[in-house]
């Protein structure tokens, strides 16, 4: 049996880690492994059009399953160009392996063809970024870069010349067993016992809900009862703590809406479960705060802290559940729920008011159409800027669904890629990329990889010919709109001839019966909806500290935005207040 190359070993290694799919462009330096991955019945490489697309589509499908997932880029230029997708997905803490293929390594440091450091460059999007310079090396170094992928959470890099790759591996190695999952993390007695005394000592809890709440959905609803407190959620945890909630009173935030400000101001206690969110204008400084946090770097970095428990939030709730006491005074949550309906009350008629005649289309009602017709466990893979907006509010969450997007990298043009990723892990599930125009364009190209693969994903496009989020913040430092207009083909004639369905939806009455058409097409497919830019959006609080850098503004131009189909829930959610 002929002997192993590094390459075949890597590969191999990452078929034991669960990789099933190694996402990137084709290039000299990177030959052997593509070649490893060809006769390795174990994974697939998948041709992308743009190595950015790679590393956002391997932090997708990291984020669907929760597992490992890798992506690969040639020597120079090729790799440089995961780095965009890498510090999304380092940011969104999903485990990915990433190969940087190297220039020989004879004539790394003399100036070479496409050379770069890529060992280094890839440092602060990383946790472990390291260079193989000697076949000896592995595979204890492939090792360790996937134990720090996955136990820490975030990307790792492993950058290998093409010669390295090409070479002999060292003899049978051991096989070591590699970590696939990290542990729960239990807090100190001493944090559980000083967090007790807290909640007993306040009169108004407030939780603040990040997607540290994954999976702990059951604890914080018991929890929240049991100190009859109200609950909000940052932009990520909206997915987890959002549905099936009756003390649900929003999202704080730049794109937040209803009562959520207000709870997290008025309480005498705030506790943030699994948050890291960025936004210290909305956090208050006046009340006591709690932070829960599995990752102790995030814990006080956004505001300042009375306590600071490290731990996982279910394991954190479970022991906090049988000891703090029961209290009986509903009044604090009663009126923050009345706030919140009310809140929502006061927006709700801005998509609602002749929306089925409005020409270009409100993109809230294109948001709310396609929130009735997408499937209970669709994934919605969501554009950066506006489409922030339209899928924070109109999306409607139930524990099966899932919304991912750039949340904290923040970058344009993550949603057609982050669908590819989504949609290779399971082919019979619906995967809709909220696309604005703007991020469209830029990784068009990729649209291709849909047609390639017959990737059944359906791309809804928000075309209001503009990037309208920053003609927002160009009018929030009162200045004039400049390049930010958009000068757009029929994306849906685009479509079509790639090979894939499309259809342009201009009329409001138009759109059903186009999104039904796509969602029932068994291939890839894009609507191209034209819609208002005039259509924006702002917080319910504003302050001057708020506005500067960002899209706020109490402009005329601008409309509140609805709120889908969340009004029906704080309705329902107002049953349980006492009547007097």
């Amino acid at each position: 049996m002929a002997k192993q190359n590094v390459a075949e070993q890597f590969v191999d290694i990452l078929a034991r880690a669960g990789v099933r799919r190694l996402y990137g462009v084709v290039g000299d330096s990177l030959n052997p492994v593509v070649d490893a991955v060809r006769r390795n019945p174990a994974l697939d490489w998948i041709h992308v059009r743009h190595e950015e697309t790679a590393a956002f589509a391997a932090g997708a499908e990291a984020q669907i399953t929760g597992r490992l997932a890798a992506c690969a880029g040639s020597c120079g230029p090729g790799n440089l160009h995961l780095i965009n997708g890498l510090y999304d997905a380092h940011r969104s803490m999903a485990p990915v392996l990433a190969l940087a293929s190297h220039i020989p390594s004879s004539e790394i440091g003399l100036g070479y063809f496409q050379e770069t450091h890529p060992d280094q460059l890839f440092r602060e999007c990383s946790h472990y970024s390291e260079l193989i310079s000697s076949p000896k090396q592995m595979p204890r170094l492939l090792h360790t870069a996937i134990q720090n992928a996955v136990g820490r959470s975030g990307v790792s890099v492993v950058s290998l010349p093409g010669d390295i790759a090409d070479q002999p591996a060292p003899g049978k190695a051991v096989e070591t067993a590699l970590v696939t999952a990290r542990p729960t993390v239990r807090p100190g007695d001493a944090e559980i016992d000083a967090l007790v005394a807290m909640i007993d000592a306040a009169d108004k809890v407030t939780l603040f809900c990040g997607s540290g709440t994954a999976g702990a959905h059951a604890e914080v609803m018991e929890f929240a009862g049991k100190i009859k407190s109200p609950v909000g959620h940052a932009l990520r945890g909206k997915e987890w703590i959002q549905y099936d909630n009756p003390y649900d009173v929003g999202m704080s935030g730049l794109l937040g809406y209803g009562a959520a400000y207000e709870a997290t101001h008025e309480c005498d206690l705030l506790i943030l479960l699994g948050t890291d969110f960025p936004y210290n204008a909305f956090l208050p400084d006046d009340v006591r705060i709690a932070q829960v946090d599995v990752r102790p770097e995030h814990l006080g970095r956004r505001s300042r802290l009375d306590l600071a428990v490290w731990g996982d939030v279910r394991e954190t709730l479970r022991c906090l559940i049988p000891r703090v006491r029961a209290k009986e005074n509903r009044r604090f949550l009663d009126r923050m729920l009345k706030k919140h309906a009310d809140a929502l009350e006061g927006v709700v008629k801005a998509y609602t008011r002749k929306v089925e005649k409005h020409v270009p289309v409100h993109p809230e009602y294109v948001a709310a159409v396609l929130d009735e017709l997408a499937d209970e466990d669709a994934v919605f893979t969501v554009d950066t800027g506006m489409c922030n907006v339209w899928a924070a509010r109109y999306l409607t969450p139930n524990g099966r669904r899932r919304v991912i997007g750039s949340f904290s990298h923040g970058s344009m043009a993550n949603a057609l890629p982050m669908a590819i990723g989504a949609q290779f892990t399971d082919r019979r599930r619906q995967v809709v990329s909220m696309s604005g125009d703007g991020g469209f364009a830029m990784l068009m190209g990729d649209f291709l990889t849909l047609v390639q693969y017959d990737l059944p994903v359906k791309v809804v496009l928000f075309n209001n010919s503009s990037l309208g989020m920053v003609e927002l913040e160009m009018l929030v430092a009162g200045l004039p709109s400049y390049g930010t207009t958009n000068r757009n083909p029929d994306f849906a004639a685009v479509a079509r001839a790639c090979g894939a369905h499309g259809v342009r939806v201009e009329k409001p009455k138009q759109l059903a019966g186009a999104l039904r058409d796509a969602f029932r097409h068994r291939g890839p497919a894009l609507v191209d909806v034209v819609t208002d830019p005039n259509a924006l959006s702002i917080p319910p609080k504003i302050s001057a500290e708020m506005v500067t850098g960002f899209a706020l503004s109490a402009s005329k131009i601008v409309l509140d935005g609805g709120v889908g189909r969340m009004l029906q829930m704080a309705r329902s959610n107002l049953r349980n207040v006492p009547r007097p």
